[in-house]
């Protein structure tokens, strides 16, 4: 939504008198109106950068030091005139004064392993003044630039023709290899490029250091590791576990067994993550269902690897390991300075796809973890300790993840919301499938397993006469069992209870005052996963299905880490401008800085990036475009900045574009602010290597901050060469240092 300036600061309560939340509560808050943005009367402390899009910050004569008011008519003839014409760039492209510098990138040696492929969250623990460890997620490898570069960074060949030969012969896109002999050549072949994908995953720790001039650069600590997908599986660095999932790994159940008990091979889908104030990193395993099975059993034995085969496009990439899916879609905590921690997953925190962690540790509460699985239809949750938090910086509090209870949100139409906690029992009370966007609801399948697909609301009514509690949906030979089967089920089992499904939550952060700000990034739904509750999730002029996203704003009950409601109020909306949204598309991660305002990376999925929208926004058949179809209009993925205070509050403004077909995740400040970290994710992804510095031109139909129409013409790079950008390099992602040239603070 676009909040007036005074609204914003009420609803943040801050800097107008002594406001409380109860005060923005109102009734018209929550229908997100349209209004104008003001003019600022003070300066930012840089200039935003010029995206290729009109924004509502330019309807004003902009510059450092001086904001001026300009008419409505003025202003879009202005726009106009600006944007008719536009050139995307292949790099980070940052505001005056500003620079960055390549910390490590894809293939670089790390311990004795490398780099990984597809760097996402960002953590820097500070070990001494200018020094410390950066750790880092690696999400997966983008199949076809992945093999496209592979040999020429990595120095070796894999492989493929092998495999190629294997699914032309059998005529088939799936293999599953983990049940041929173990001296069948394609098994071979198989496990081969199946090892280099997960050893380009999971997680990684680098010390670091900033010389005089501020640039960061490597040490190379014996503290230096990877933690791979693969960690265990010839090493003996297994990952290890706490909770009672534990009761369910160490069973021989209905499912299948990798006969390891409690030690874990490896982790992979390393999306976002968090920091705890003790100094241990936590890294969220999301889309684990492309390499293992995500189905269970009802007793939360997985089913077996074979459901998962080696595919074409190198999913099923734990198949030939025989990985168990159950021990997958958790959340792993990591000390940077141990050197001999390969990772614990904490099974209390349930799992899902996981997207990021917020944190609450305060001396005298129970500690609190939030997190979201960034699934279209996931729900919100949340984690109570038993056990209360004594000082937030003794690395005891790790303890306290050991003993608690998993709870999933129910969000209100009206703004208020409660906490379910995900226990045997629970009453089943699903939501009906006619309340969501898509008309479909996921339910545990039973006896068999698995998910079912409720598409009418009678299903769902026969669902809930059928099974009483959550008791009655998984089982065990004790409690500690039946606890461990829900956590391992937790997005299904929250279902069952009722949890509200929402729009894909990929970030959670805990904000200066102890609000939870969650991204969600996508109102549109899926046909196999559903979509988000249309009374909760809506567009700022109340369309019930809406592409763009959104920021939402959590305040739990009296203000305390284990409430069991909340209020919750949309803080920003995605969209145009002239759709009463905030000119950015696809919110994803966020962090604060030092001064409490917002920092948010975009996450709009590579097909979109820079696609031509034709005049009147038609398809050939003259039909409206699907808001998917619009996406092109926004260009590249970008870094925003929503300032919380001061004369700006309630604007966004946009800092940083990202290099072709990249995301930018991971932001992380130094503690001295004046340093933001940074991954550029997936560089290339669509199109690959940046041939003969390749470009088109592309006609969008773009407009106005007031809804004028015109057309753009932009020219666009096919492919990438970041980071060296020079003609027909290889693009790689890597991490990057942002910084100002003068060391300054970066706001």
């Amino acid at each position: 939504m676009r909040v007036k300036r005074r609204e914003f600061l009420l609803f943040l309560g801050t800097s107008l008198t002594t406001a409380s939340l109860s005060s923005c509560e109102d009734k018209n808050l929550l229908q997100t109106p349209k209004s104008s943005l003001k003019s600022p009367k003070t300066s930012l402390s840089f200039q935003p950068v010029k995206g290729p899009m009109p924004l509502a910050t330019e309807t004003l004569e902009t510059q450092v030091g001086k904001l001026q008011p300009v008419s409505t008519a003025s202003a879009s003839k202005q726009q106009i005139e600006a944007y008719k014409t536009y050139e995307v760039v292949d790099d980070i492209v940052l505001p005056e004064g500003f620079t960055y510098d390549l910390i490590a990138a894809w293939g670089e040696p790390v311990g004795d392993s490398r780099f990984g492929y597809n760097n996402d969250y960002l953590s820097f623990v500070q070990t001494g003044e200018n020094e410390g460890y950066l750790t880092i997620n690696f999400e997966y490898i983008s199949s076809e630039t992945w093999l496209q570069t592979y040999e020429k960074i990595i120095g070796k060949s894999l492989p493929i023709k092998t495999i190629e030969t294997a699914f032309k012969t059998e005529k088939k896109n799936r293999i599953n290899a983990f049940e041929l002999p173990k001296n069948n050549p394609v098994r071979q072949a198989i496990l081969e490029v199946s090892q280099e994908g997960l050893i380009d995953m999971g997680m990684g720790v680098i010390s670091i250091r900033r010389n005089a001039e501020g640039k960061w650069f490597r040490t190379n600590s014996n503290a230096d590791r990877r933690i791979t997908g693969i960690s265990g599986w010839s090493d003996g660095r297994y990952l290890k576990s706490t909770g009672p999932a534990i009761a369910v790994f160490r069973k021989k159940g209905k499912g299948y067994t990798d006969k390891l008990g409690d030690r874990i091979i490896g982790t992979f889908g390393n999306c976002a993550g968090g920091t705890t104030p003790w100094g241990t990193v936590f890294s969220a395993e999301e889309n684990i269902q492309t390499h293992v099975p995500e189905d269970v059993y009802p007793d939360g034995t997985p089913v077996d690897p074979g459901k998962n085969p080696f595919s074409k496009n190198l999913d099923g990439l734990g198949n030939v390991f025989g990985l168990a899916g159950n021990k997958y879609g958790w959340m792993v905590e990591v000390d940077p300075a141990n050197a001999k921690d390969y990772g614990t997953k904490h099974t209390w925190l349930g799992r899902y796809r996981h997207e990021a962690v917020g944190i609450r540790a305060e001396a005298g509460k129970p500690l609190a973890f939030y997190s979201g699985c960034d699934r279209r239809g996931g729900h919100l949750y949340k984690f109570v300790s038993q056990g209360r938090v004594k000082d937030p910086k003794d690395k005891a509090n790790s303890r306290l993840l050991e003993q608690g209870m998993l709870y999933a949100a129910k969000f209100n139409e009206d703004g208020s919301g409660r906490w379910i906690p995900l226990k045997a029992d629970t009453p089943v009370n699903p939501d009906l499938p006619s309340v969501h966007a898509g008309g479909i609801i996921c339910l545990p399948s039973r006896p068999s397993g698995g998910a079912m697909i409720a598409a009418k609301d009678e299903d769902t009514i026969a669902f809930k006469k059928q099974y009483k509690t959550l008791g009655d949906l998984y089982e065990g030979d004790n409690p500690e069992e039946v606890q461990g089967a829900i956590l391992i089920d937790a997005h299904l089992a929250a279902s069952a209870a009722g949890a509200t499904c929402t729009a894909r939550p990929e970030d959670t952060d805990v904000g200066p005052l102890g609000s939870l700000f969650i991204a969600f990034t996508s109102g549109s739904p899926d046909d196999r996963t559903g979509g988000p509750d249309l009374r909760v999730f809506k567009s700022p002029t109340g369309e019930t299905v809406y592409e763009y996203g959104w920021i939402m704003r959590l305040s739990e009950t009296g203000d305390q880490p284990d409430a069991e409601s909340f209020r919750w109020q949309m803080f920003a909306t995605g969209g145009e401008v002239a759709d009463g949204g905030w000119g950015f598309a696809n919110p994803d991660n966020l962090e604060f800085d030092g001064k409490g305002n917002l920092w948010m990376v975009t996450d709009m999925s590579t097909g979109k990036h820079n696609q031509a929208v034709p005049a009147g926004r038609v398809d050939e058949k003259g039909e409206p475009l699907s808001q998917p179809n619009v996406l092109g209009v926004y260009g590249n993925n970008s870094v925003w900045f929503l300032p919380t205070s001061g004369e700006n509050a309630g604007n966004a403004y946009l800092f940083a574009m990202g290099p072709m077909e990249c995301e930018m995740t991971g932001p992380f400040f130094s503690p001295d602010q004046q340093t933001l970290f940074m991954s550029v994710q997936h560089p290339g992804e669509a199109h690959g290597i940046r041939q003969k510095m390749a470009v088109q031109e592309r006609q969008f139909a773009m407009r106005t901050t007031e809804g004028e129409e015109f057309i753009q013409t932009r020219r666009v790079p096919i492919g990438s060469n970041w980071p060296q950008k020079s003609s027909d390099s290889p693009p790689l992602p890597g991490v990057v240092a942002i910084r100002r040239l003068n060391s300054k603070q970066i706001v």
